[in-house]
């Protein structure tokens, strides 16, 4: 058998996506490591062993393209309104909580943020299969 066990996306700015993932999803620094020419850095939550590393590559000075192979992490949260309103209040910058039905029932209440990257984040209310 396998597990997930965590997630890489590339950064620019280590301090500032620690600092977004942080005050977003109170993510905080399980392990860094330095190696020439690039820092590795996992972010765990106290709620899932399931780890974000965020690359830096040392020198890197233009943005990365997004694609349009990348989709997003999802975030599952008990209260979606609350969170949304405490984004606001961290000035994250979600997007407006949207809902999406099928046959006639909620199947998901949600709401959109990007990282300091431009990496788009759901975040979504605890619900059927998003637990």
């Amino acid at each position: 058998m396998s597990k997930p066990i965590h997630t890489m996306i590339r950064v620019m700015d280590e301090a500032k996506s620690v600092d977004f993932y942080s005050r977003a999803f109170g993510m905080r620094v399980a392990d860094r490591y330095d190696f020439d020419g690039f820092t590795l850095v996992y972010l765990v939550s106290e709620e899932s062993p399931f780890e974000l590393e965020l690359t830096v590559n040392h020198g890197r000075t233009e943005p990365y393209a997004m694609g349009d192979a990348y989709g997003h992490i999802a975030y599952a949260v008990d209260n979606l309104e609350s969170e949304h309103a405490r984004f606001r209040k961290e000035d994250l910058s979600p997007l407006p909580i949207k809902e999406f039905h099928r046959d006639g029932a909620l199947m998901a209440k949600f709401f959109f943020v990007q990282d300091p990257d431009g990496y788009r984040i759901e975040v979504l209310q605890r619900h059927g299969r998003y637990r």
